[in-house]
């Protein structure tokens, strides 16, 4: 049996609830109930990976930057510069306006700290 391909809003949603099953999963472990932000920086790290990588490790070859090891505060400037419309992208600003200033710096200092 094949299930058609979802589109527009409802792949969004299927992707969310996705996401959200996984972090319940997550959540479910020890290691991560104790530790509330750890998981919830992880998590959103994770909504970038779907362009750039698992934890910012972008497939080699393709054209999107990979966000593993670049500096804090560089990327920080980059992904403000990309809300501001400073630096143009094709999504980026849209994705980067649904982020708190908070949440811009535990995204850049989680990749910052991969390797």
């Amino acid at each position: 049996m094949t299930f058609p391909r979802l589109a527009g809003p409802r792949r969004t949603l299927h992707r969310w609830l996705t996401g959200a099953a996984a972090a319940s999963l997550l959540l479910g472990s020890s290691a991560w109930a104790k530790d509330p932000q750890r998981l919830r920086t992880r998590a959103l790290a994770a909504t970038c990976a779907q362009c750039h990588g698992t934890d910012g490790h972008a497939v080699p070859g393709e054209a999107l930057v990979r966000l593993a090891g670049l500096p804090k505060d560089y990327m920080l400037n980059q992904l403000l510069a990309f809300r501001t419309g400073q630096r143009p992208a094709t999504i980026m600003h849209q994705i980067t306006r649904g982020y708190s200033q908070e949440q811009l710096e535990e995204v850049a200092t989680y990749f910052a700290a991969q390797k």
